[in-house]
């Protein structure tokens, strides 16, 4: 059993029974399910939704993305080992721990493989709710040109590279391109401040403006859970990106819900506490992976510059990285996956075969 034979790098064609076009992301694919085997899987499963929610399956692989592209390894890798088992794994454990501490509800309606999600469709908010608690990364470059004000937060004079900040900063950005708001650019993922967002709430999907405060309140929850739990493993919670929706339950009540992965090595930065407290920094996160491709290529720029995305995408194509840096990821995913769930995550030889065989015994959704 090779190691590609373990990957799940294409998660688009598995024979489950949609009526609709399969969705697929940079790393996640969505079938939506037919109108008829929704409502089976409610009555069968009983799920706490309407009974005529549309549901999804959502099926993770082990692609991997950086700076918008998808890379590959030697030797035909198309994405990491482990890497789709964790992800999941690790979201699973966070919003199981957000129920036991009485937070909100999750998309997720059930999990048939370590890979699939069974899903109910949400109206998404349109924002990618990023939470901060150390300057690093993009802020901290920005804050190196001399800026100062992020999302209308002022932040002090004279902060260090990597220093825990005063308070957990909440810095949105758009989900997506949001068209007729004020002040607001027409392009993807550009930074907003509350104003923006209590100025346009309905533009930004909100059914009330109450709901902004909710949402916060969430966020900040959230990551105080995951914060605590990752501290008693001797791991810092240094920022993260939540999402968030609107479904409806079983008795026809709207409820905002977290959204897609929460806490993990790909939308989060998780750091090593004792190399932090000896001034070093061990990202146990993708982040690591992004540090090694700006010094893999002699010219970073190619990666950080949006204005040169046609080149970033031919440097992505054309360049299979070295094996090791792909294993190093691996280990990565799998290590913190095991240190957060408390369980080693194991390879399959063959999760395509693996997640159809369950879609079909057990929820007769492959003909």
């Amino acid at each position: 059993m090779s190691l590609s034979d373990q990957v799940l790098a294409v998660n688009d064609d598995l024979p489950i029974r949609t009526d609709k076009p399969v969705h697929s992301g940079k790393v996640r694919s969505v079938y939506w399910l037919t109108e008829e085997d929704s409502r089976r899987l409610i009555k069968e499963k009983g799920y706490n939704v309407a009974p005529d929610a549309p549901l999804a399956i959502m099926v993770i692989s082990d692609r991997i993305s950086a700076f918008d592209c998808i890379w590959h390894g030697e030797g035909d890798l198309k994405g990491i080992p482990g890497k789709g088992a964790a992800l999941n794994a690790i979201s699973n454990h966070w919003f199981q721990l957000f129920k036991d501490n009485g937070l909100a509800d999750s998309h997720i309606l059930d999990i048939p493989h370590p890979f699939v999600w069974i899903v109910q469709k949400a109206k998404p908010v349109m924002i990618e709710a990023i939470c901060r608690q150390y300057i690093t990364g993009s802020m901290w470059r920005a804050y190196t040109q001399g800026e100062r004000e992020f999302c209308g937060i002022t932040l002090p004079e004279r902060l260090e590279k990597d220093e825990q900040l005063a308070e957990l900063l909440l810095t949105p950005s758009t989900k997506g391109i949001l068209k007729g708001i004020d002040g607001v650019p027409e392009v993807d993922d550009v930074n907003i401040t509350r104003k923006n967002i209590e100025d346009n709430y309905d533009k930004f999907n909100f059914s009330c403006i109450e709901d902004i405060a909710t949402y916060e309140k969430l966020l900040k929850e959230g990551f105080a859970v995951i914060a605590k739990a990752l501290n008693k493993i001797d791991q810092i919670f240094v920022d993260t990106k939540f999402e968030f929706g609107y479904v409806e339950d079983a008795q026809g009540n709207e409820k905002l819900i977290y959204m897609d992965e929460v806490g993990t090595p790909d939308s989060s930065r998780i750091w090593d506490t004792k190399a932090y407290r000896s001034g070093h920094i061990i990202e146990n996160s993708k982040e690591g992976f992004r540090q090694f491709l700006l010094n893999h290529f002699p010219d970073p720029d190619i990666l950080l510059n949006k204005n040169r995305m046609e080149e970033r995408f031919a440097l992505a194509e054309e360049n299979a990285l070295p094996l090791e840096a792909m294993m190093d990821l691996s280990k990565t995913y799998l290590d913190i996956a095991a240190k957060i769930t408390g369980a080693p995550i194991t390879l399959s030889d063959n999760p395509k075969a693996e997640i159809i065989k369950v879609l079909k015994e057990e929820y007769q959704l492959v003909d």
